[in-house]
C-alpha cells in the first residue's frame, strides 16, 4: 500500500505541475457540451430527452483524451523500465496510474456533469443518477483504457490506434450509463443498469490491471 500511495502521489505531482492533460479533458468536455444546445437548437424537450445521452458520450470521449500518454512518459525516460527489474509488481504500477488518472480526469467530469446537465434542460429526477453513474463508470473507462494505452505503447500513431481499441470497450458502459439515467428521469427503476455498471467495475478492477501489466511487460521485451 505505501508503494501504491507513492505512486499515485508521484503521478499527482506530475499532473498538477503539467495541469495541460487536466485542463484539456475538462475544456473539451465543456465545450463539446455547450456546442450541443447551438447545434439542436432551443427546443426545450429535444434537449431534455438527449441530455443522457449527450453527457455521457462527451464525457467518454474526453476521458480518452489523455490516455495515450498514461504510460508513454515513464516509458520513453526509462523509468518504467527501471520500475520492472524491481520487486514492484507492474500490476501495481497500473493502479497506481489509473487511480492518478482517473482523480486528474474522471473527477472533474462528474463535477461538471451537474452544471452542464441544468444547461441541458435534464429533468431533475436524474441529477442523482447522473453523478452515480459516473462514479460507477469512469472508473471502468480509465481502467478499460489502461489496457488499450499499454497494447499501443511504442507504436506509431498510438493515438488512433488506442482510440480503435477501446471504443468498442466503451459502448456497455455508454449503453447502461444512458439507460440508467433515462429510467430515473421516467420514475422508472434504474437499480438494474446500476448493478450492470457495478459489475462491470468489479469484473474490471482485477482484469484490467492485469492485462495492463501483462502488455506493458511484453512492451519492455
Amino acid at each position: 500500500m505505501t508503494r501504491l500511495s507513492e505512486i499515485i502521489r508521484r503521478d499527482l505531482r506530475l499532473a498538477l505541475r503539467q495541469g495541460s492533460d487536466s485542463i484539456m479533458v475538462v475544456t473539451f468536455f465543456v465545450l463539446t457540451v455547450v456546442l450541443f444546445p447551438f447545434g439542436l437548437g432551443p427546443e426545450t424537450n429535444l434537449l431534455e430527452r438527449t441530455s443522457a445521452g449527450i453527457l455521457w458520450v462527451t464525457a467518454l470521449l474526453a476521458s480518452m483524451l489523455s490516455l495515450d500518454r498514461l504510460f508513454l512518459a515513464d516509458y520513453e525516460d526509462g523509468s518504467l523500465e527501471l520500475l520492472a527489474l524491481t520487486p514492484t509488481a507492474l500490476e501495481l504500477l497500473v493502479i497506481g496510474k489509473v487511480v492518478a488518472h482517473w482523480l486528474t480526469t474522471g473527477l472533474p467530469l462528474i463535477v461538471a456533469a451537474p452544471v452542464l446537465a441544468v444547461l441541458l434542460q435534464m429533468n431533475g429526477d436524474g441529477f442523482a443518477t447522473l453523478v452515480l453513474t459516473m462514479l460507477l463508470g469512469t472508473p471502468t473507462l480509465s481502467l478499460i483504457g489502461a489496457i488499450g494505452a499499454a497494447l499501443v505503447l511504442g507504436a506509431r500513431r498510438g493515438g488512433v490506434l488506442l482510440s480503435l481499441l477501446v471504443l468498442p470497450l466503451y459502448v456497455p458502459v455508454l449503453i447502461f450509463g444512458v439507460g440508467a439515467i433515462d429510467a430515473a428521469v421516467q420514475d422508472l427503476p434504474s437499480k438494474a443498469q446500476l448493478l450492470v455498471l457495478g459489475g462491470m467495475l468489479l469484473a474490471a478492477l482485477p482484469l484490467a490491471p492485469w492485462a495492463a501489466a501483462a502488455a506493458l511487460r511484453q512492451a519492455l521485451e
